[in-house]
Parts: structure tokens; C-alpha cells; sequence
């Protein structure tokens, strides 16, 4: 069976409660040996880390991601700094800018606080991206309708830290802007939708080693799974998709991705590929 890493999911949400031995064993089944929890705050980054210390196949991320920063203190690396230690720590994030959900697009919202809001995850990014460079690690970068603002604070940082701009769904002029900045992308279940046909013209012009598989569950479940709990055994879906689209062998986009996720992440590449406890 081919062997999958899913690179970003939410173990640690609601949907999952009281059943992440079961999504772990389900993603196994289906040759996802490996899944990284996302750490979207403290407490969530907390969360992640007490998972991937009670599953092998489970590793951690621990940051700030943008939609949280209004709850943040003002300096996010102490806290971080004392996790980013853990032997399963493998990035920083996710971190980045949100211009998709912003006070305004809510009753009584204003552009004023949308302005706080903005200044706030672009301050906690450029946080997150000094603390990636003092520990050595790379970063998960989350930039939804908001692209040119992220590459604006990361390239600064792009001679000294990588980023996998996550979920990516931009046009190929924004790809290959992350490409030239020696930055890579992931590819989720949009990838497999009826409507996913830019994304899929994303994934032509990326080049093989330069992109992840994800399901950012729990949302975003491939087709044939739409209207589910999107979970980790779903890459391999999403995996079937993507080699279709390239005209690859699974086989050979397997081995591409897997070498890929251990020269991204190292800290993964003596790690357990099997669930269990």
C-alpha cells in the first residue's frame, strides 16, 4: 500500500472528540501512517503536542493562527518558545493573514477594527517568523484572501525560513511567487471539487517536489466524502486526485511526497509511520 502523510489537519477539534484513536486507525487503514495537528494558539498548540505524545504516527505544529490573535498577548514567542523544544515539534504556525474573516463581514463590525484586527496578525506573523528562524524550524503559512499581504512579511525572512503556504488555492502568478522564494504548497480536497478546476491548474504548473497533500481536516472532505467530517484517511482521495490530474503513478507521487514532507519537516524522519498509542 502507498504511504501518505496528511501535513495539516485539526486533531485536536470538536468533531474529533472522543474519537481521534479511531480517525488515527481509520487514516492508518488507508496508508496515511502520518498526520500533522495544527496548532492554532496556546492552548490548541498544547493540544496537538499531548496528541503526538499518545499517538506515534502523530506529530505537533504549535502557533498562533491569524483568526485567533485578537485573544493573543502582545509578544506570542514566549509561550511558543517553551514548546517549540518538544522532540515532535516539527513547524511553527499556522501562521499568516486572514482578510477573509474580518469584523466588518459581521453585524456591527467596523473597518476600524478590521485595521486592529489586521495590524494584530501581521505582528504575531512577523512573531512567529523570528521565532521560526531562531529555532531552525520552518512554518505553515495560512494566507486566505490575503496573498500579496503575506508575501509582503515573509519575504523579508524567505533567505532564512521556509514556508508551506497551506491549502493553497491562488492563481499561478501567486504560486509561482511562493516558488521563487524557495517556499513550497499543499493541496487539500478542493482539489477533487467540481468547481476545484484553478486549483487543479495550480497543481499542473507546480513542480513535483514542491508540493504537500492535506486535508485541513476537519473540513474540506474530498469528493466522494463532500457533506462528511472531513478526516485523515481522506488523503488518500485526495492523493488518487492529484496523481489523475498529473498523469503520475501513485506509486511515484507517494515516494515524491514522502521525501518531500522529511526534507520540509526533518525532525519527522526517524519518525513511526503506524498508529497506536
Amino acid at each position: 500500500m502507498n504511504q501518505w502523510t496528511d501535513t495539516h489537519a485539526h486533531l485536536d477539534f470538536p468533531e474529533f472528540s472522543g474519537d481521534v484513536a479511531g480517525v488515527v486507525e481509520r487514516a492508518a487503514a488507508a496508508g496515511v501512517g502520518r498526520i500533522i495537528s495544527i496548532g492554532c494558539d496556546l492552548e490548541s498548540s498544547c493540544r496537538a503536542i499531548a496528541l503526538a505524545e499518545r499517538y506515534p504516527g502523530v506529530w505537533a505544529t504549535v502557533g498562533w493562527h491569524p483568526n485567533h490573535v485578537q485573544d493573543a498577548p502582545d509578544d506570542v514567542r514566549p509561550g511558543l518558545r517553551e514548546l517549540v523544544g518538544h522532540p515532535k515539534v516539527v513547524a511553527i504556525g499556522e501562521c499568516g493573514v486572514d482578510r477573509y474573516r474580518l469584523p466588518s463581514a459581521q453585524p456591527g463590525g467596523t473597518l476600524e477594527e478590521d485595521a486592529r484586527q489586521l495590524a494584530k496578525q501581521e505582528v504575531a506573523f512577523r512573531q512567529q517568523l523570528d521565532l521560526a528562524v531562531e529555532t531552525g524550524l520552518n512554518v505553515v503559512v495560512h494566507q486566505r484572501a490575503a496573498h500579496w499581504e503575506a508575501m509582503e512579511i515573509f519575504k523579508p525572512y524567505a533567505d532564512r525560513v521556509r514556508g508551506v503556504f497551506h491549502c493553497f488555492v491562488g492563481t499561478i502568478p501567486e504560486l509561482e511567487e511562493v516558488l521563487a522564494v524557495g517556499s513550497m504548497v499543499s493541496f487539500t480536497g478542493i482539489v477533487t471539487f467540481k468547481n476545484g478546476e484553478g486549483v487543479r491548474l495550480a497543481l499542473k504548473a507546480t513542480p513535483g517536489d514542491r508540493f504537500f497533500l492535506e486535508t485541513d481536516s476537519p473540513f474540506l472532505a474530498p469528493v466522494p466524502h463532500r457533506g462528511k467530517t472531513c478526516e485523515p484517511a481522506y488523503v488518500r482521495d485526495i492523493a488518487l486526485q492529484v496523481a489523475t490530474t498529473l498523469g503520475m503513478d501513485p506509486v511515484e507521487l507517494s515516494r515524491r511526497t514522502e521525501e518531500q514532507v522529511e526534507a520540509f519537516f526533518p525532525r519527522m524522519r526517524s519518525g513511526a509511520v503506524n498508529a497506536g498509542r
